[in-house]
């Protein structure tokens, strides 16, 4: 899997070669998460100028903004790169064929039914990742011919999904039930939980928290802040049974909790979902009232870099620890 050769600042200087770097032709198997509002062009093209795979968080843009935002990530770097996309969306299949015509290689979808686009997208020449969370959704997404699973555990930021599955427990399952590479998701910050991913058997990592402390993710400087300064403790879940999500504590979490309790009906939570959608926070600066979405690596972070220099820790302290091993 691994070229060992590292250069006189300890860091690799070839290939951690897995499926995942063949299949998307990258360096390092260090993919950055779509998220919304956070994942522009600028972050998009320094994580695949670093080696790794920047995706377009496509969620919180339009049609022509989004194919606005590929012809400047283009501009910006000739590596890889993808576009994140939720089957959810009514411009579902716009958002797709603009992936196409615009020549984009890899699309990462969550939600929905991969049937609907997987070979269409293989035929037009796309690499498909598909987000599982389960194995049941594991075996029906290879069925439908993607080319590689990004499995979500519960410590992701987020809307990690219903099945409150661990990592540590996810990942090996899912290897046990299909062929096509894994991609493991969730509270991997540093080389450490990139090293652990691995060993369980994924061969490669999505990486969503970490990248929103860097200079170039495009959410509000309060939102960084906010992530510098939590701690393990401060991510937590709310609207289990309805619409779970990972956020950090702030007002909005403890009366979003407080409604759970006194038996808050399922439309009291949307509503209070609604009013402090992600925008809210992540581009606004509201991260008193707003959702802070961010993983269990949060007290992992302590400053904001380049995501390039977030790259190069991570392969770095990858190859320490390797080395120790037999």
């Amino acid at each position: 899997m691994n070229e060992h050769k590292m250069n006189q600042h300890g860091m690799w200087t070839r290939m951690i070669k897995t499926r995942v770097t063949e299949l998307l032709n990258i360096e390092y198997p260090i993919i950055q998460g779509g998220m919304v509002w956070a994942a522009g062009s600028d972050l998009v093209a320094a994580v695949s100028a670093a080696g790794g795979l920047g995706l377009l968080g496509s969620g919180s843009m339009y049609p022509d903004q989004l194919r606005s935002e590929i012809r400047r990530v283009k501009s910006l770097t000739d590596k890889p790169f993808g576009v994140n996309v939720s089957l959810r969306r009514n411009d579902a299949k716009e958002i797709l064929q603009i992936v196409v015509e615009e020549g984009v290689n890899v699309v990462s979808c969550s939600l929905g039914n991969p049937q609907m686009y997987a070979s269409w997208m293989k035929e037009n020449g796309v690499t498909t990742l598909h987000v599982v969370t389960n194995t049941k959704h594991a075996m029906k997404a290879q069925t439908s011919g993607v080319d590689a699973v990004i499995a979500v555990g519960i410590e992701a930021g987020g809307h990690p999904g219903p099945d409150e599955l661990a990592l540590m427990t996810l990942i090996p399952q899912l290897c046990d039930v299909i062929d096509i590479p894994v991609i493991a998701a969730g509270g991997i910050v540093d080389g450490r939980g990139f090293a652990a991913a691995l060993a369980l058997g994924a061969e490669g990592v999505q990486i969503g928290t970490r990248f929103l402390a860097t200079t170039e993710a495009s959410v509000h400087p309060a939102y960084k802040e906010k992530v510098l300064q939590a701690k393990e403790t401060d991510s937590v879940l709310v609207a289990r049974n309805v619409e779970l999500v990972r956020v950090l504590k702030n007002s909005f979490t403890e009366n979003i909790l407080r409604a759970q309790a006194e038996g808050a009906t399922p439309e009291d939570i949307h509503r209070m979902l609604r009013e402090a959608r992600p925008k809210r926070a992540m581009l606004e600066g509201d991260v008193d009232n707003g959702q802070v979405q961010a993983g269990q690596g949060v007290g992992l972070i302590n400053d904001i870099v380049p995501a390039a220099e977030v790259i190069r820790r991570i392969v770095t302290q990858y190859g320490e620890i390797v080395k120790r091993f037999p």
